[in-house]
C-alpha cells in the first residue's frame, strides 16, 4: 500500500515537471516568434520565466506592437503559475510521503540481499530472536531478518544499524523468497506462537527442501507437528531452560563452562563441521595446516565418538568433527577443505 502511494506521488511528480516544461518550451516559442528574430533565445527564456515566477521586472521582450500579446502573456503567466504550484505541493508530498534516503538505502540493501550464498534467515527479533542473531552476528554467519513490526526492527537498528532485514510476514513465500531462501543454509523459526513457526517451517521446506530449519516451539505438544511439516530441529526455550536450570544446580563448572563459551564475547565456540569425500583415507593433520585457531575434540563416525583424536588419525567420508574455534578458524578449515576438494 505504501508503495503503490509512493510511485503514484511519483508519477504525478513527473507529470507536473513535464508540464512546466512544456510551458517554458511554448512561452519561449511565443516571445520568440512575437518579439521578432532580434530577440534571442535567451531573453524570451529570461521574459517567460519572470512571467511564471512574477518577479515583475521590465518587459524584456516588447510584445505591445501585437494586439493579443499581452493576453499571451496572460496565458503564459496564469499557467505557468498554476503549473508552478502543482509542482511544488507534488514535491512537498513526495518528500513527506517518501523518504528518498531511506528508499535508496533499502534498495541497496535488496541488491545486497540477493547476492547473498549459504546465509541463515531469522523469522522474528523479538526476545529470542534477537539472542540468535546476537550469535550468528559474533560468529561471522551473514543473515537476514524478517520481522511484522517496525518498531520491533527499529530497536534491533538502534545497535545493528547495517543489518540485513525485511518488513514483512514471515509466512509469505514472496517475503522468504525475497529473503534469499533458495540461496540460504537455514532458516529458524523463531515467532511469537506455535502456529506462526509451523506454517514458516512447511513454507520454507516447501520452497527449499534441502533447507535446515530449526523452530522455536512453546508448548511440547506442538513440537511433532512442526517437524512433520518440514522442521528438522525443534527448541523450547521452556524446556532447555528447566534442564539449563538443574545443570546449574547439580553441576555448575560445566555449565558455567558452557555458559562462557555460548555467552562470551571472545568469540571461542563449538563448531561441527563434516568430512568430505576428498579428504577421506588422509590424516587429521592436513586442516591443522597454519591453523593455530583450531582444536579438534571428538569425531563421530557411524554413531560412535572418539575423543581427543590424534594428528595422524585417518579421516572417513562423513566423519563429524567436533571442533573448538573462532570464527577466523573456522573459515581457514573451510579454506583447507576447499583446497583439499580443489
Amino acid at each position: 500500500m505504501v508503495e503503490h502511494q509512493q510511485s503514484t506521488v511519483i508519477r504525478n511528480l513527473v507529470i507536473a515537471l513535464l508540464a512546466l516544461v512544456a510551458v517554458f518550451i511554448i512561452g519561449t516559442l511565443g516571445y520568440h516568434i512575437l518579439g521578432g528574430w532580434q530577440h534571442s533565445w535567451v531573453d524570451c527564456f529570461y521574459m517567460t520565466f519572470i512571467t511564471i515566477s512574477t518577479i515583475g521586472f521590465g518587459e524584456i521582450v516588447d510584445v505591445s506592437q501585437y494586439e493579443y500579446g499581452r493576453l499571451f502573456t496572460v496565458f503564459i503567466g496564469m499557467s505557468g503559475i498554476g503549473v508552478l504550484g502543482y509542482v511544488l505541493s507534488t514535491f512537498t508530498a513526495f518528500m513527506l510521503e517518501s523518504d528518498l534516503n531511506v528508499s535508496w538505502r533499502r534498495k541497496k540493501m535488496q541488491n545486497k540481499i540477493a547476492q547473498l550464498k549459504d546465509h541463515y534467515i531469522v523469522c522474528g527479533v523479538g526476545l529470542v530472536g534477537r539472542n540468535v542473531a546476537h550469535e550468528l552476528e559474533m560468529t561471522g554467519r551473514p543473515f537476514v531478518v524478517i520481522e511484522g513490526d517496525m518498531k520491533v526492527i527499529q530497536r534491533y537498528l538502534d545497535t545493528h544499524p547495517e543489518q540485513f532485514y525485511l518488513q514483512g510476514d514471515a509466512t509469505d513465500n514472496e517475503i522468504l523468497l525475497a529473503a534469499g531462501i533458495m540461496q540460504a543454509r537455514g532458516i529458524f523459526a523463531v515467532a511469537h506462537d506455535d502456529s506462526t513457526n509451523l506454517v514458516i517451517s512447511l513454507s520454507a521446506k516447501h520452497l527449499n527442501p534441502n533447507l535446515r530449519v530449526v523452530a522455536r516451539c512453546h508448548d511440547m505438544k506442538n513440537a511433532e507437528k512442526t517437524r512433520r511439516v518440514g522442521a528438522d530441529e525443534i527448541v523450547s526455550p521452556d524446556y532447555s531452560g528447566g534442564l539449563s536450570l538443574v545443570s546449574a544446580m547439580v553441576r555448575p563448572s560445566v555449565m558455567n563452562f558452557l555458559d562462557d563459551m555460548l555467552k562470551s564475547d571472545s568469540k571461542f565456540r563449538m563448531e561441527e563441521i563434516r568430512i568430505p569425500r576428498s579428504l577421506a583415507d588422509k590424516p587429521l593433520s592436513v586442516l591443522y595446516q597454519e591453523n593455530k585457531d583450531c582444536m579438534v575434540l571428538a569425531i563421530q563416525r557411524q554413531g560412535a565418538w572418539q575423543f581427543n583424536p590424534a594428528s595422524d588419525h585417518i579421516l572417513q567420508q562423513e566423519d563429524l568433527m567436533m571442533v573448538m574455534t573462532t570464527p577466523q578458524g573456522r573459515a581457514r578449515v573451510e579454506e583447507l577443505l576447499a583446497d583439499q576438494q580443489g
